[in-house]
């Protein structure tokens, strides 16, 4: 993944491309640094900070300590949560090879184990 964000204050979207390149927006709200092996980070104020994925899309970020961080989804038929486990397998699997290799964090690890948790606990629908 590529470090990307845009800032909702200015709509600008940042891109740090080495370990040592440090971007602002131009509001100077939001910053980026590390590159795509480091993806850091940092916002005055995280309601206004949203990471880019390579495909452009708009991912809203979720703060450690954020009450709803870390809240099992607690809607979604099994089918519905197949479907998202297929879909984030299928994601990872594109993924390029250094990407592969890398260190899996407890936030990632973490994800996948409350996807799996919804999906054993949802009833067949």
């Amino acid at each position: 993944m590529r470090n990307r964000a845009k800032c909702k204050l200015c709509s600008v979207i940042i891109e740090s491309f080495h370990e040592t390149d440090y971007v602002d927006c131009s509001c100077g709200e939001i910053s980026i640094h590390g590159g795509k092996y480091k993806l850091g980070c940092a916002a005055k104020n995280w309601a206004n900070f949203m990471r880019v994925d390579d495909l452009g899309n708009e991912i809203v970020v979720k703060i450690d300590g954020d009450e709803n961080a870390y809240k099992t989804p607690d809607k979604g038929s099994k089918k519905d949560l197949i479907v998202l486990l297929d879909d984030l397998i299928q994601e990872i699997e594109k993924l390029p090879s250094h990407a592969m290799t890398a260190s899996v964090t407890h936030y990632d690890l973490l994800s996948v184990l409350f996807l799996l948790s919804s999906l054993f606990k949802a009833k067949d629908e």
